[in-house]
């Protein structure tokens, strides 16, 4: 059985440069991109004028945008809203531009441990991003599962999805992210979520000191995840996110064949490599799985 893998990545993890991002990009044989910062600046704050330029070079290298990984929802819940919805606004029209699919969105980092009095006030303020997403029926939100906001577990996830219940909404699952809040990845967290996931983040840590590790090399269950998605027939992106700054288990990976010689990540480009060869290893040689 194959599924349809599409391989993308945040490569503003390689270097802020364009030019760096797509080289290490066309390297790794990977075709899309999850714009999230070019040159220094966040996809949020792009002019127009600016995302078309950046659009008309990722064309001209035959780079196609899977997502734009916006910061919307990365505020506190006691922050003023409504500047928030206007560029939340701006950053649909910035997808637009890019003709991506996706536009990833968080649910508010909470202001105490009390997170169900908030809740209501989450709900509003989704229900917000919902009327205002309505006008771009091509883009699809994605809430993604981020440390300390109002959807970091699953659960609370899952009530956000249900309470919004629209098509427009889907989960970008991150297994890290659920290891470093101390959930149970797969099949725990991936069950309760399945009929929501549309998106995947590659990225994996550890339980005892929360640390980041390419895929595989951790406790986020990557292999059992891509495996199941095989199984249900997925047809959609797996995206890297490195999140490398340092990963000491370099010898081991070098013997499995996933990693520059080197006894550290020390640049953007051998991280994000890094973790395209360790995703890579899984699907090719063990799951027996094509991708593009």
């Amino acid at each position: 059985m194959m599924a349809d893998f599409t391989i993308t990545g945040f490569a503003d993890e390689i270097g802020p440069d364009l030019d760096e991002q797509i080289r290490v990009l066309h390297e790794n044989g990977i075709s899309h991109i999850e714009v999230r910062g070019i040159d220094g600046e966040n996809v949020s704050e792009f002019t127009l004028a600016e995302a078309k330029g950046y659009k008309k070079r990722l064309d001209d290298a035959g780079i196609k945008v899977s997502s734009i990984g916006s910061p919307i929802g990365k505020i506190e819940i006691t922050d003023a809203f409504e500047p928030h919805l206007e560029q939340f606004k701006h950053v649909l029209e910035v997808a637009r531009v890019f003709n991506a699919q996706y536009v990833r969105v968080f649910s508010f980092f909470m202001a105490d441990s009390d997170t169900a009095k908030y809740q209501d006030e989450v709900i509003r303020r989704w229900q917000a991003f919902m009327e205002a997403a309505k006008d771009y029926p091509e883009i699809t939100l994605l809430h993604e599962n981020e440390k300390a906001i109002f959807g970091d577990v699953p659960e609370r996830c899952l009530t956000l999805l249900k309470s919004i219940d629209s098509p427009q909404l889907r989960a970008a699952f991150d297994p890290a992210n659920f290891v470093q809040c101390g959930v149970k990845v797969y099949p725990e967290a991936f069950d309760l979520l399945a009929p929501y996931i549309a998106y995947i983040h590659i990225k994996d840590a550890h339980y005892a000191d929360r640390a980041v590790t390419p895929a595989g090399y951790g406790d986020g269950k990557l292999k059992d995840i891509l495996a199941r998605l095989v199984k249900d027939n997925y047809h959609g992106y797996l995206s890297l996110e490195p999140h490398l700054t340092e990963f000491t288990g370099f010898a081991q990976l070098e013997q499995d064949g996933v990693s520059i010689a080197d006894n550290e990540v020390d640049d953007g480009a051998r991280a994000f490599t890094v973790a395209s060869n360790a995703l890579k290893a899984i699907l090719v040689d063990q799951l027996h799985q094509e991708w593009k």
